[in-house]
């Protein structure tokens, strides 16, 4: 039942000023379960195919089908990628949220909706476009259980119209969406979609100013989600065994590996598979059992979210102590508790820092884009075996779940290196090890593999106290000595994980420091503190912690540096003050940011701008 009960008026009639192309956003605004996807995965990608930068983001409901949806493109010419919080193009199918909708919309806006909402007299300065969805599904669906899915392409063929893009890219791009498999979908598909810019074409007068033309800014590049972009780089990495529990967002980074591996990890003579994936009856027993592989000698991981991360605190710790190789992939959601689990935060990154209890310090990595998704994931389990130990991969549900525009990923030419493995031979030459003994001066000791022939091979892995040979004790000079180490050892991570990118501005006197998606809000406040405030600012993207002599080299060359949370505690800049001398410290100011939506570049411009008194 519309909740928008009001006479039609007409459409707005009146000059557009200038055209607006290539630069603006959609949102399109639906209920959960009634088909939306497929027909907003193809709007985007039409875009995309036309050669124009997009991004897509989608904020969908926790739980049950029915309640409200949006899924939000932008198309930049800028190649700006973060969430705007203007909508330019609203099409609006959900009548509970109908109205809302179209009374936050900015002046001169655009409205495509479902004629029986009766939303074209609520406003006079936005254009609305009214669609009797229903009329035009009927004769292109016959079969009414379906039509409830098909007649979400007829907005795509409106929306086709209004912004004058290629009607022939939405096939191409519904071909694409549906594969050869399901080529009468695509064409049922296809046929609302033409019907729908038919009769926009024959009924509709457009009034608003959003245009789109051809560009070439997309030639080579891909469409992938982050999930998908870290599963294949645990594949290419040679992971083989892998532990899971599932929990949004990070579910369907396994699914996509289950994919992957079913298709390129098998045995060619045999058939049989060459990896292991056990879904554990929880996160405890997931950890355990990538820990466990990881102590085998098999390149392990498992996937998760906060709350599951917090379960594993304790097999965390054993992973650290007993020096245990695993990768840890932390798609962080909102918390605490259960939170708002299909929203974004980063509000894992100073648990995870120490988890577990005792003294721990444990290296994250921060991709912030799908390419790095693919390298880091390289990158974090090369460094779990040379480090022996866990290692965060830390993405968010926008990077982890949303659509984002890539290049394609390289194929990885380096040799995998397993950190320092002994083999039989090294013992027959040696005669002996002590596992956890500093022998190279890097904290990190020689372990050798179950399974390897030699007699002298074997040790025991101890969560309780040990000396360097492994064997059992509670002497304090054996727990010091141990500790000692395990600091050490991280001292030297700071000289191997990934550095930081910078970009520096001569004459900035301010700095940005942010890390993973943040990085798309920032990029773009920059710009518009530079156009609109006429203030350079310098930025550091971290990729890893710990942090290394970069970072402090940057704090040291400006007058104020902005850290960058998507929580609301400011854990980046609770990490750094852990850290930092008290010169530094002064440095530092924070902005946050903790809706849970995908952090937008007007967020930060705005607080940077009340910060310095602009």
């Amino acid at each position: 039942m519309s909740t928008a009960e009001v006479s039609p008026a007409g459409l707005v009639s009146r000059p557009s000023g200038h055209l607006v192309i290539n630069d603006f956003s959609i949102e399109v605004a639906t209920v959960n379960g009634s088909g939306s996807q497929t027909a907003n995965s193809v709007l985007m990608r039409s875009l995309f195919q036309m050669g124009i930068p997009v991004s897509g983001k989608n904020m969908f409901p926790s739980n049950i089908a029915g309640l409200p949806t949006w899924f939000t493109i932008r198309a930049s010419k800028h190649g700006y990628m973060s969430r705007r919080k203007e909508v330019d193009l609203l099409v609006a199918m959900n009548p509970d949220t109908a109205r809302e909708d179209v009374l936050k919309l900015e002046s001169g806006a655009a409205v495509v909706y479902d004629e029986p909402l009766k939303l074209n007299t609520l406003r006079s300065d936005v254009h609305f476009y009214p669609v009797p969805f229903d009329k035009l599904v009927g004769p292109v669906c016959p079969e009414a259980k379906l039509r409830k899915l098909v007649r979400n392409m007829i907005y795509d063929g409106v929306v086709a119209w209004l912004l004058s893009l290629d009607l022939e890219e939405v096939h191409k791009a519904l071909v694409k969406q549906f594969g050869k498999r399901k080529a009468k979908a695509a064409e049922l598909n296809w046929g609302a979609a033409k019907a729908g810019f038919d009769w926009a074409a024959a009924s509709l007068t457009k009034s608003d100013p959003y245009r789109v033309e051809r560009m070439n800014a997309t030639a080579g590049k891909i469409i992938i989600d982050g999930n998908a972009a870290c599963a294949l780089g645990a594949m290419f990495a040679g992971v083989t065994v892998v532990t899971w529990y599932p929990i949004t967002p990070s579910s369907s980074l396994i699914e996509s590996l289950i994919g992957y591996m079913k298709r390129f990890r098998h045995d060619p003579e045999t058939g049989k598979a060459t990896y292991a994936i056990v879904q554990a009856e929880d996160e405890i027993a997931s950890i355990g059992m990538a820990l466990s592989a990881g102590w085998a000698g098999a390149r392990s991981m498992t996937s998760t979210s906060g709350p599951g991360i917090s379960l594993m605190s304790e097999f965390i710790g054993l992973g650290y102590y007993a020096e245990l190789p695993t990768v840890v992939f932390d798609v962080q959601r909102v918390g605490p508790s259960t939170g708002l689990p299909t929203r974004t935060a980063q509000g894992d990154i100073l648990k995870n820092a120490v988890l577990s209890h005792g003294d721990t310090r444990h290296p994250m990595f921060f991709p912030a884009s799908p390419e790095e998704c693919f390298s880091l994931t390289l990158e974090a389990f090369e460094f779990a075996e040379r480090f022996q130990t866990p290692v965060f991969l830390m993405s968010d549900l926008d990077l982890g779940m949303n659509n984002w525009m890539a290049d394609p990923f390289p194929y990885p030419e380096k040799p995998i290196h397993r950190g320092k493995v002994l083999t039989a031979e090294d013992m027959d030459r040696l005669g002996s090890f002590a596992r956890y003994q500093d022998a190279d001066g890097d904290g990190v000791g020689y372990r050798t593999l179950p399974g390897t022939q030699h007699a002298a091979a074997a040790y025991f892995t101890r969560g309780s106290g040990h000396n360097e040979k492994a064997q059992y004790t509670e002497r304090e000079d054996d727990y010091i000595n141990n500790m000692d180490r395990l600091a050490h050892k991280f001292e030297v991570m700071r000289l191997h994980v990934p550095a930081p990118v910078v970009t520096i501005r001569e004459k900035a006197r301010i700095g940005f420091v942010a890390v993973g998606t943040s990085d798309y809000a920032v990029r773009e406040s920059c710009d518009q503190l530079r156009d609109e405030y006429a203030v350079d600012a310098s930025y550091l993207r971290l990729r890893a912690y710990p942090f290394t002599e970069e970072l402090k080299d940057f704090i040291r060359r400006h007058d104020r540096v902005y850290v960058v949370d998507q929580n609301r505690d400011g854990q980046l800049l609770s990490l750094m003050r852990l850290e930092f001398e008290p010169e530094l410290i002064a440095k530092l100011r924070s902005v946050r940011y903790y809706g849970g939506l995908p952090l937008g570049a007007r967020t930060v411009t705005d607080e940077v701008a009340r910060q310095e008194g602009q």
